[in-house]
């Protein structure tokens, strides 16, 4: 099952459990799906929806420190909510150790030797990791390694 076809499951069920909060945030990831199909005008591959959800979740993200740095409990509990949502449809992220790892072998296949390289590191890296694991937490790793 595509993950298009799983959202509009979701959203089906969703709506018959009369479970309103869940409506709208599933209704908010297929908004920007269908959004980014009109900017690329064709539809989306998994891979693509994917980084949609990934993009939603960094927004989680931010209005969730953004709330918690406010003192607004409440507001940081929906943006709790809607992550927790979110993370249904995201592949499970890598842990350090396993990006550290992976980021090494990309090193070692390109024979990088300094921080020139890292952009060939990336280019080798992050369609291993896309899904799994966040552009900036990989460059972070891939430049630690460089400079050791």
């Amino acid at each position: 099952m595509s993950l298009q076809d799983r959202l509009a499951d979701d959203l089906k069920r969703a709506m018959k459990a009369r479970d309103a909060f869940r409506v709208s945030v599933v209704r908010m990831v297929r908004t920007a799906v269908k959004n980014a199909e009109i900017e690329k005008r064709r539809p989306l591959t998994d891979d693509e929806i994917i980084g949609v959800l990934q993009r939603e979740r960094k927004l989680r993200r931010e209005s969730l420190q953004a709330a918690q740095q406010a003192g607004r409990t409440d507001l940081a509990a929906e943006a709790q909510r809607e992550l927790a949502i979110l993370e249904e449809y995201l592949p499970e992220e890598l842990s350090d150790e396993e990006l550290r790892r992976m980021a090494q072998e990309a090193i070692q296949e390109v024979g990088a030797s300094g921080k020139s390289d890292m952009g060939k590191v990336m280019a080798v890296l992050m369609p291993k990791v896309r899904g799994r694991a966040d552009g900036s937490r990989v460059s972070e790793w891939v430049r630690q390694l460089l400079e050791s």
